[in-house]
């Protein structure tokens, strides 16, 4: 989805363990301490318990930049560097210094296990219309991620949390986004799903690079959900045809402006969790206003 040249990526580091004692950290359902069973086989992982015997995400990406810091220096012919650390990043990024163009690359740390999906995902992934039953059955079946990321939340930030990370389903749902599985296929019919998603993503990109501060809160999960959202309440293909782009597009923005209005995105897999806060009503409002401005003036910052 990337919009301008490819000079972003995300590379999940993932480790893989047998099984997991997850415990909700607060309301939103998305965040989690994690322990370990009796007799787990990760014997190794011991040495990143805290005192409580979870496992802290802080100390696991301590030992892993210390790794790849170690590591960069042996890169031949690139100047590679590591970028400071960002308080409650889970990313630690590269900056890869190489014509034509500047990279940087994050490495996210990812726990995967294969277990049952914790309770407050039940309602989340509402594709059956969309997608079907099946697929939502399948998708479900997949592994869970957890990513070491600090929940802000907290009163002490000890840096021992998780949170849930689906983005191996969501890109399965964008590579297959049509009801019909032939879909945006070399020989089957055409849709604007993604070309609506990238204005959107652009749009963002460009208001946040005017307004950092106010807009500082958003990011392009929050035009993802939305979009996934978009899907779900209208699954057929019919009603994104290539050439009603700029229908189908306004429609998608219509919705969206009407989160914000609303303070409320629910996450597309927890819906519990609101990715819009009310503290946030002021930034929600501002960006509203920014939006709206650009769809009334015929979008002046897409010229």
């Amino acid at each position: 989805l990337q919009i301008f040249e490819p000079n972003e990526f995300d590379i999940m580091l993932v480790i893989p363990v047998t099984r997991l004692q997850l415990d909700e950290c607060d309301d939103t359902g998305a965040y989690y301490y994690v322990s370990f069973k009796r007799n787990q086989k990760e014997k190794w992982l011991l040495k990143f318990l805290d005192e409580d015997e979870k496992l802290s995400a802080f100390k696991m990406l301590e030992a892993l930049r210390k790794i790849i810091k170690q590591e960069v220096k042996n890169i031949p012919n690139v100047e590679v560097t590591v970028k400071r650390k960002k308080s409650g990043s889970p990313a630690i990024t590269l900056q890869i210094k190489n014509p034509p163009a500047e990279i940087s690359v994050d490495i996210i740390l990812t726990l995967k296990v294969q277990q049952s999906w914790p309770s407050s995902t039940q309602d989340g992934l509402k594709i059956e219309q969309w997608l079907g039953r099946k697929v939502r059955r399948d998708l479900r079946n997949e592994p869970l991620y957890l990513v070491a990321k600090q929940n802000k939340k907290e009163k002490v930030l000890r840096g021992n949390t998780w949170r849930l990370s689906f983005s191996h389903i969501e890109k399965i749902m964008m590579n297959n986004h049509g009801s019909s599985k032939t879909c945006c296929e070399s020989d089957g019919p055409k849709c604007c799903r993604k070309g609506c998603l990238k204005l959107l993503k652009y749009l963002l990109e460009q208001l946040k690079m005017k307004h950092t501060k106010e807009l500082e809160k958003f990011c392009s999960y929050h035009v993802k959900t939305a979009f996934f959202l978009s899907c779900v309440m209208w699954p057929n293909d019919t009603e994104w045809q290539v050439g009603d782009l700029d229908h189908c597009f306004q429609k998608y923005l219509g919705y969206f402006l009407d989160c914000l209005q609303k303070s409320h995105l629910p996450h597309f897999f927890i819906p519990q969790y609101n990715l819009l806060s009310l503290e946030d009503k002021t930034s929600s409002d501002f960006l509203s206003r920014q939006i709206k401005y650009q769809l009334n003036n015929g979008f002046p910052i897409f010229q």
